[in-house]
């Protein structure tokens, strides 16, 4: 898993997403099935636990919405623990659930698998726009740059009794523009910078190994898998 391209992973994510999506509501075996590659594709990767669970947590908004369904879906209604849920509300909650749970862990392989500069070599490998790989390039750079100033500004209005009380939201409204400010100077000096240094709109270095038929044989199994699980169950269903 460490080893694959970047390029051939970014492709077997999208795949294995689509035939997860693809799976009818209510093919509980079919998402069953997934589960079972995507975990298997997890204990390939030797990932610890820990990590993969602080990565999840960026699904709590989708967690929220899908228990939140069954309340506020209409159609037939059924008891459970005095609660009146919708059945529909039920089964799209819980399938929505499963379904953004393996994407959201499959994306977390892959984020836990690849660095960052062998990503976007893998994503310029995949012929995506030159502008939109040198954004994200750049934003990979300089997010702990800000990162590290919005520490600074923290730590200044701290100092000046400033806090996160709704009476404190002027002096934190006012570090959050400065930290915009400071973020857009600091861009045009990297441009400036840059363009006097002979800059012809290209990385040197970002692109990629090309991938082996091996190589995108493994990567594509976990999705073509998954492809016929899901193509089963809705000729099944």
């Amino acid at each position: 898993m460490h080893r694959l391209p970047a390029q051939t992973k970014v492709v077997a994510l999208t795949a294995l997403a689509a035939a997860v999506v693809a799976v009818p509501a209510g093919a509980w075996w079919a998402l069953a099935v997934c589960a079972v590659l995507v975990l298997g594709v997890v204990a390939a990767a030797r990932l610890p636990a820990g990590l993969v669970a602080r990565r999840m947590l960026v699904e709590l908004p989708v967690v929220v919405f899908c228990l939140l369904l069954p309340v506020v879906a209409t159609g037939p209604r059924v008891e459970v623990l005095g609660l009146s849920l919708s059945r529909a509300g039920l089964e799209g909650g819980a399938t929505l659930l499963v379904k953004a749970t393996l994407g959201v862990l499959a994306a977390v392989v892959l984020a836990s698998t690849t660095p960052a500069r062998d990503l976007l070599g893998g994503l310029e490998r995949l012929r995506l726009p030159r502008s939109m790989v040198l954004v994200l390039a750049f934003a990979v750079r300089y997010s702990v740059v800000l990162v590290g100033e919005a520490r600074r500004l923290q730590t200044a209005v701290a100092l000046r009794g400033g806090g996160r009380r709704l009476r404190h939201l002027p002096a934190v409204a006012g570090a959050a523009g400065a930290l915009f400010v400071r973020g857009y100077e600091r861009g045009e000096r990297v441009q400036r910078a840059m363009l006097l240094r002979g800059w012809s709109g290209a990385v040197p270095g970002l692109g990629g190994g090309a991938a082996s038929a091996a190589q995108w044989a493994v990567a594509c199994a976990v999705p073509a898998a998954a492809a016929v699980v899901a193509v089963t169950a809705r000729v099944v269903g």
